[in-house]
This record gives C-alpha cells, sequence and structure tokens, in this order.
C-alpha cells in the first residue's frame, strides 16, 4: 500500500506566503447552487473581501445555479461571484440531473489551475477552508486531490453529523477499497483538484460524484497524490432521512460499479444452516 499522507491540522501558511506559492498558479472557487439565497452570501464575501481583494489568492469566484427558484443568483451577483446556469454550460449534454453533473461542467466553466468545490450552506464557514486546501498544492505538485476533514454537526449540536458518510461510505471503502478507509471524509463537498486531474476524470452525475472521483484519482494517481486537511468543525443544513435514502444508493452504486475484484468471501465468516452444521459435526465424528 502507498504511503498515507498525514493530516494537515491547519493551514500552515499566512495568505500572504500562499499567494507567493502560487508561482504564476491560478486557483478557482466554484459552488454549486439550488435554492441557497438564505446561507450564500456570508461565503461569498468572505471569500471576495479575504481572498480577492485584501489577498490575491483566488482569482475567480463562481456561482453554478442549478435551476434556483429563490434569489441565489442576484445574491451570489450582489456579493461579486460570476453566476453561471449550470444548465448553460456542456448544453450539447441536455439539462444538470444532478450535484456531480452540476460539479462537471464548473470544470468547464472555470479557468484556474485548482478549482476548489464548496458547499453553499455552510454555517461555519471561514476563508481557512479555502486556504487549508489549496496549501497543500501549492506546496507538492504530487498532491492532486485534497479533501477536506472536520467534525460534522447534527442539528448544530455534538459530532453526529455525517450519517452517510459513518453508515455507507466509510464502511464500503473499508471493505472494497481498504488503501482509502483513512479518508475521514470522502463524501464532503469541500475539496480542491487540479485541473488537469479534473480533465482526465468521468464524473457520476449525482451524490455518487465525490466517492467516484475519489476512487477514480486513487487508482489513476495512486493514494499517496491524495491529502486531507483539518477544517475544524462543519455546521450545514442537516438533511432529512427520506433525502438521506436517495443518497446512501447514489453513493452505494458508484463504489460498487468501479469492477472491483475483490472476494469479500474471505472477510466474512459465515456459520452454515444448523441442520448442516449437526450433519457436518456428525460425519465428522464418524471419520475419527
Amino acid at each position: 500500500m502507498a504511503d498515507v499522507r498525514p493530516l494537515r491540522l491547519t493551514s500552515e501558511l499566512s495568505v500572504e506566503n500562499l499567494v507567493t506559492k502560487k508561482n504564476g498558479r491560478t486557483i478557482s472557487v466554484c459552488i454549486p447552487a439550488r435554492n441557497e439565497a438564505a446561507t450564500i452570501a456570508p461565503i461569498l464575501l468572505r471569500i471576495k473581501r479575504e481572498l480577492m481583494d485584501a489577498h490575491p489568492l483566488v482569482d475567480q469566484l463562481i456561482v453554478m445555479d442549478h435551476e434556483s427558484t429563490d434569489q441565489t443568483a442576484e445574491v451570489a451577483s450582489e456579493c461579486g461571484a460570476t453566476v453561471i446556469s449550470a444548465n448553460d454550460v456542456m448544453s450539447q449534454f441536455g439539462p444538470a440531473l444532478g450535484k456531480g453533473d452540476v460539479l462537471w461542467r464548473s470544470v468547464e466553466a472555470s479557468t484556474g489551475d485548482i478549482v476548489v468545490w464548496l458547499d453553499a450552506d455552510l454555517a461555519s464557514f471561514t476563508a481557512q477552508y479555502v486556504t487549508a486546501l489549496v496549501e497543500p498544492m501549492l506546496n507538492d505538485d504530487s498532491i492532486t486531490l485534497v479533501r477536506a476533514n472536520y467534525l460534522r454537526t447534527l442539528h448544530g449540536e455534538g459530532d453526529e453529523g455525517g450519517r452517510v458518510t459513518e453508515l455507507t461510505a466509510r464502511p464500503i471503502l473499508k471493505l472494497l477499497y481498504p488503501e482509502l478507509s483513512h479518508i475521514r471524509q470522502p463524501l464532503g463537498g469541500e475539496y480542491a483538484i487540479r485541473r488537469d486531474v479534473a480533465q482526465a476524470m468521468p464524473f457520476e452525475i449525482d451524490y455518487g460524484v465525490e466517492i467516484g472521483l475519489l476512487i477514480d484519482i486513487a487508482r489513476t494517481y495512486g493514494v499517496d497524490s491524495i491529502a486531507q486537511a483539518e477544517l475544524g468543525v462543519r455546521t450545514h443544513r442537516n438533511r432529512p432521512l427520506t433525502e438521506l435514502h436517495e443518497q446512501a444508493i447514489q453513493v452505494m452504486r458508484a463504489a460498487l460499479t468501479r469492477d472491483v475484484e475483490i472476494d469479500l468471501h474471505s472477510q466474512i465468516t459465515v456459520r452454515p444452516a444448523l441442520n448442516i452444521a449437526h450433519n457436518m459435526s456428525t460425519a465428522s465424528a464418524a471419520g475419527q
């Protein structure tokens, strides 16, 4: 197994130093959004003020609007973001069908050498979300993907969030892709990817996108090309179980359809039916 890169506890460099580390490389922050007018403004304003106006770390701030019926597009534009309708990008493929499809189109719509994706409903966002995600890539050209790690709250309390992560994604990784079992938040919406890597990967069109990219990048570039960055505590809008049910199915489908060649029976101890077990015991005694 490849060496596992250590978890980065915080961004170790100041924003000024990160700007210097860019060396001509560009960074795009892309936020997929659908009816997020109530939560998106503080995220955009922090990025615009702290990472664009005060320090030129982020070169492009894009909101990929996916058929919002509220004021998401208007709010995002007022906050200084470039708002792009997801359906208008790669339109020859028809309208965007889900989150993964929107992320795929965001790669086409953006120009940065590094693409940072953020969810639009974060209540805990700080500028360090971006700096911690891009730092490993600015320091090490071999890093292809940086995934966030954080404690995930449930309804604003404790650390019991990330229910699909803990009950579906991580168990699947442990069983089928144990080399990736150290990834603590395989489904979180905050991560960074190199443009050339994103352009070379297929994208699941729905909530299977994160685990699909994780597995495919590990296979193509190696597990040791994936880093993790500690972002503290993540607070966002928790979804009801009825919505998580479909999300879990999409995650399982993405993981199970990637040509897994592994004998799960070798990992499981199964007791035989009792009538067979008794026959086995009788046969064994008779042979002694």
